[in-house]
C-alpha cells in the first residue's frame, strides 16, 4: 500500500494564524504511511505514531475560530488541534498518549482539520458517531 496523505482545508481568512507557524497547503496534513504509521504535521510540528495506537476517531464540525485556528491545546483535557479552518475536522484518540507537542502534557487526542474528513476516518478504518 502507498502513504495516503490528507492534506488540510486551508481558510484564507486565518492566514493570519497559520502562515506564521509554517503550515503550507498541499505540503502539511495526515500521511498514513505504508509502513503503517499516522503522521500529522503542521508546519514544523509533528505528531508521529504507530497506526496500532490509534484507537478511535470521529468527525466535529462548526468550531469556533479562536478554539479551532492554528496549534492549539483544549481548554477541557490534555488534546491538541492542528487547525485550518472552522467547519469540520478529525478528532483522532490515541491508546497511549503521544508526545507533548505543545504545552507540557502529552496528548490522547488530536483534531485534524483536513480536506477530505470522511475518507481519513474511512482510511483509518474507524467509525464513531459524533456525540450529539
Amino acid at each position: 500500500m502507498a502513504d495516503q496523505f490528507f492534506p488540510y482545508r486551508f481558510d484564507e481568512r486565518f492566514r493570519f494564524i497559520w502562515w506564521p507557524l509554517g503550515a503550507r497547503r498541499g505540503k502539511h496534513g495526515v500521511t498514513l504511511t505504508d509502513d503503517g504509521r499516522f503522521v500529522a504535521t503542521f508546519g514544523r510540528l509533528t505528531v508521529d505514531t504507530p497506526m496500532d495506537n490509534v484507537a478511535g476517531g470521529h468527525i466535529t464540525e462548526g468550531y469556533r475560530w479562536y478554539t479551532a485556528v492554528g496549534a492549539r491545546l483544549s481548554f477541557a483535557d490534555d488534546g491538541l488541534t492542528f487547525g485550518t479552518n472552522t467547519e469540520r475536522g478529525v478528532c483522532v484518540h490515541f491508546a497511549a498518549r503521544v508526545d507533548r507537542v505543545i504545552g507540557f502534557k502529552p496528548h490522547s487526542a488530536l483534531t485534524v482539520t483536513v480536506d477530505d474528513c470522511d475518507g481519513l476516518v474511512d482510511a483509518l478504518g474507524l467509525y464513531e458517531p459524533s456525540p450529539d
